[in-house]
């Protein structure tokens, strides 16, 4: 049986190798802001078709937590992530100018789950049990936001669609957001394909993950937001995950060294922030 499937894998890699060359491509999908992020990115597919993929995935999953009565319960909890995100969305200019004309969505899912997460294109959710278990700041959930907001920006599912060398790219992209973005955990998982687990159930690289904490603290402070707010997030999640991380954030960088990196930058962008505050 291993053997068997052994050549099919094979099999598939050889009849998509020139797919892929075709559609590989080097490039970097977001400029460096203040924080410096310039790192160059090898994509296998197109944004469009991984778009197209997570905003289909975007909508069954909402209509999926609407029907479990688990949709936007709180009006003040969804009138606080909307108006945080309406203050993030417009700075994504300085990362990429098309990202402030996305197709945006914002929800809030009633879960006890400590989760967050933007997809592709920027379909974005923060899950209830985040917002109240943490008792987070405005400052902090825009943390949150910034840093799941990043991740969307710089296109780190599209990207990570190249580990999937060998598997039908189709059948990736269409597992894509169960398995990536941690929706089954409250919503059952339905919409997680043996591909898409093989494709994105990885975690995000620390790398990755750095990425999004550096534009993150920049996008809160070209928003208003008190950058310094990350580190005391890391910390209430520390705290509230005994000290290990919760499985959404198992390959972030180790508590001590993101928050020495977390105040680096905030130092960096805190200019940004005042000014931004000035001008409110």
């Amino acid at each position: 049986m291993k053997k068997i499937a052994g050549e099919c894998a094979r099999r598939a890699a050889l009849l998509l190798a020139p797919v892929l060359l075709l559609a590989c491509a080097t490039t970097n999908t977001t400029s460096g802001g203040a924080v410096g992020v310039d790192r160059e990115q090898t994509m296998l597919v197109s944004s469009a078709e991984v778009n197209r993929s997570a905003e289909k995935a975007y909508a069954e999953t909402i209509q999926e937590a609407r029907s479990k009565n688990m949709l936007n319960r709180n009006p003040e909890q969804v009138r606080r992530v909307r108006d945080i995100a309406a203050r993030l969305i417009p700075v994504t200019r300085v990362f990429r100018p098309d990202a402030p004309g996305w197709r945006w969505e914002t929800n809030v899912i009633s879960s006890n789950d400590l989760n967050a997460w933007c997809m592709p294109g920027g379909k974005m959710a923060v899950y209830s049990g985040l917002m109240e278990k943490l008792r987070l700041t405005d400052d902090e959930l825009a943390a949150v936001m910034g840093h799941e907001i990043a991740h969307a920006l710089r296109e780190h599912g599209r990207e990570k669609v190249g580990q999937a060398a060998g598997v039908d790219i189709a059948a990736t992209l269409g597992g894509l957001i169960g398995a990536y973005y941690g929706v089954d955990a409250s919503l059952g998982k339905g919409l997680v394909g043996a591909a898409g687990e093989l494709a994105f159930m990885r975690p995000n690289s620390r790398g990755m993950e750095q990425e999004a904490d550096r534009i993150g603290v920049e996008l809160a402070a070209r928003a208003g937001f008190d950058p310094y707010a990350a580190i005391s997030l890391w910390e209430k999640m520390a705290r509230v995950s005994g000290g290990s991380t919760p499985q959404w954030l198992s390959t972030h960088p180790s508590h001590e060294s993101r928050l020495s990196d977390l105040r680096v930058y905030a130092n960096r962008v805190a200019p940004l922030y005042r000014a931004a505050r000035a001008n409110r």
